[in-house]
């Protein structure tokens, strides 16, 4: 990794760094909390992880957060896992999530875009009414604070008053896209038992209508806590038996009532994309998330009230959760329900167009296939609104920034970010008051103590190492559902390096505070933003009576594509043929999603194991990447070694 200090891409004019809220909240929490008045950003951020506990005491205030009954002290336990934050405290996301209808009732809170890419808005009194009266009906369906409630359902505005709706109540939220199968849904939703079940009777996506009716009714017959179940007739049909309509839920002109609830109460259930097994089940807190939702989104974001804010995510990605609370700073958010790339590739920027869009995030592989496909969003488009463009999913690409800077705007500002589902925020990236180098996110974020070390837990600059974060963070999981000794969630996380956070990223800190992530040191999947578990694509690859074994892997390609081949183990007789390699594709499409459909499909001559029977996903992905074998796998770990060779040829002689 060079030292070299490059010349910036872009470089914040004094002007904007002036009125940058990140700036001002600086200013203020040096008057009113010790912070550095001088040095910029560097400054803020050690003061932020240095003072850990007067930084998010000073978070708080700025945002005026509101307790109901005060918090004893910021952290009553800052040992990792089981941090404590806010005790004594009690609040509610959705009362913050709503604030805004007080001044701007008939401005939009949400606007609505289908691939007809016609925006409609939802006004702030109306999204308010809609959450009133859905969370009064779900208190008489017998909702209670900690009971689950469950969306299939895409990124629609029926989404949103539900999530809102059930956080209001003091429920725990949780979401599928319903491209999913029926299985990776159960998979999900069977882990947290939910009581009541929000459903779509179908999506639209590629200009065609996919019918979910028949996955809708696996999911009520498998999930017997249900105690009701919501139907959204998004293709027009008629509600099945027993179910209840939407429109009847939300018609009354009632005021919401907030739950008070104590600031570490579950918000919602996210999923890891679960690589050895089930997914994850990850529970994050109604405080925890919304101080550091507002955090990332006010400050690092620079988002307000003027500001309209559209990132590209389905409802099984945690991105949808963080575009959601948008509205915690009065921004309006943009829900796009579509293909990406429908009518054609450039669709995205046609959307941020139409929609006066300021901040617009999207994937980095989005950003290579316009590049590919020779689109030109400043050209076919009036981008003046945009500010700043967001990635994340992936690392950007050099090749990706100078495109953004030459096919978009040269006074843009490209933010390239990265986290995860595990904190559903960021640990690195936007910062307004930073330059921005090609190929590096700009800075580790406010209160996050981001550090890259070596195996023996030495903190390194300007080399390779794990992603660490050495403090707690108020959005880290309070639990994992079913993990009544915490044991899984310690081992997630804190098996490496005790006590510190190990996230499962390369990335290396250089000398001046940027950040370049290399992508993931594991074996999960991450396509396109959204991370998928091999588990998954074993059991339904596998079911088939001519495979005998799998083995999957995700490489990050040198131009910013990604590689994901699926390795076949045939049994006797079989032959891996067109109509074989068709069923195999058709299997994972039905059985999980489009986007789980390898890229390949390779026939080997055995899957290699560790010594206990399991596959080993890392070591064939190094391979394949042109890392030795003797660097890649301890040979005394592996069952067979020999089949080892076949990827270390394949990687070889694959153009």
């Amino acid at each position: 990794m060079s030292t070299v200090n490059p010349q910036p891409l872009w470089q914040p004019t004094a002007e904007r760094i002036a009125e940058a809220r990140i700036t001002r909240f600086q200013a203020w929490a040096a008057e009113h909390h010790g912070a550095p008045a001088d040095g910029g950003y560097a400054a803020l951020h050690r003061w932020s992880v240095e003072e850990l506990e007067t930084f998010w005491k000073a978070v708080t205030e700025w945002f005026d957060i509101r307790f109901t009954t005060p918090y004893e002290r910021v952290l009553g336990d800052r040992s990792m896992p089981g941090a404590r934050w806010f005790p004594g405290a009690t609040l509610n996301y959705a009362e913050h999530a709503l604030r805004a209808a007080d001044s701007r009732a008939d401005e939009p809170a949400l606007l609505h875009v289908d691939e007809t890419h016609d925006p409609r808005p939802v006004t702030w009194s109306e999204l308010r009414r809609q959450v009133g009266s859905l969370a009064a009906e779900l208190r008489a369906l017998g909702v209670r604070p900690g009971d689950r409630v469950s969306g299939y359902l895409p990124n629609i505005p029926e989404a949103v008053v539900a999530l809102l709706a059930t956080a209001a109540v003091g429920g725990v939220w949780t979401s599928c896209a319903p491209e999913f199968g029926a299985r990776s849904v159960l998979d999900r939703f069977q882990q947290v038992e939910p009581v009541v079940l929000f459903t779509v009777d179908g999506y639209r996506y590629g200009g065609k209508e996919h019918d979910r009716r028949g996955i809708v009714a696996e999911l009520r017959r498998e999930l017997p806590t249900l105690r009701a179940v919501v139907h959204i007739p998004l293709l027009g049909t008629d509600a099945p038996d027993g179910a209840l309509e939407w429109s009847a839920l939300t018609a009354a002109d009632t005021a919401p009532v907030f739950e008070q609830v104590p600031f570490d109460h579950p918000l919602w259930v996210l999923y890891s994309s679960g690589t050895t097994g089930l997914p994850k089940a990850i529970v994050q807190s109604q405080g925890g998330i919304l101080v550091e939702h507002l955090k990332q989104l006010g400050l690092h974001c620079d988002l307000g009230p003027e500001d309209r804010f559209f990132w590209y995510t389905s409802t099984g990605w945690m991105m949808w959760n963080f575009l959601v609370s948008g509205l915690l700073t009065g921004t309006t958010v943009v829900l796009y329900d579509g293909s990406p790339g429908h009518p054609d590739t450039g669709a995205q920027w046609r959307i941020a167009e139409r929609t006066g869009a300021t901040l617009y995030g999207t994937s980095a592989a989005y950003v290579m296939a316009c590049r590919k496909a020779g689109v030109h969003p400043s050209r076919d488009h009036d981008l003046s609104a945009v500010k700043c463009v967001a990635t994340t999913g992936s690392p950007l690409p050099p090749d990706g920034f100078r495109w953004l800077h030459d096919e978009v705007r040269h006074d843009l500002w490209i933010a390239s970010v990265s986290g995860g589902t595990d904190v559903c925020s960021c640990f690195a990236g936007a910062v307004p008051t930073l330059p921005v180098h090609v190929g590096e996110l700009q800075a580790p974020c406010l209160g996050t103590d981001l550090q890259s070390w070596d195996p023996a837990g030495k903190p390194l600059t300007d080399e390779v190492g794990e992603l660490v974060v050495t403090n707690p963070m108020p959005s880290m999981p309070i639990r994992f559902w079913n993990d009544p000794d915490g044991s899984r969630y310690h081992d997630s996380y804190f098996d490496t390096y005790p006590g510190v956070w190990r996230h499962g990223d390369w990335i290396t800190l250089t000398s001046r505070g940027s950040v370049v992530i290399h992508g993931r040191s594991d074996s999960t999947l991450n396509r396109q933003g959204v991370r998928m578990g091999s588990a998954d694509i074993y059991e339904a690859v596998e079911r088939l009576p001519e495979i005998r074994e799998s083995l999957v892997v995700g490489i990050e390609q040198p131009d910013g594509g990604y590689w994901m081949p699926l390795f076949v183990h045939l049994a006797p007789g079989a032959t891996l043929d067109d109509e074989l390699t068709d069923r195999i594709r058709k299997t994972i499409r039905t059985q999980l999603s489009p986007r789980h459909i390898p890229d390949e499909i390779i026939e080997v001559p055995g899957i290699p194991h560790t010594l206990t029977g399991k596959r080993i996903e890392v070591p064939v992905k190094r391979l394949l990447q042109g890392t030795p074998l003797e660097k890649a796998v301890n040979p005394g770990s592996i069952d067979n070694l020999d089949l080892l060779a076949h990827y270390q040829e394949l990687a070889r002689t694959r153009p």
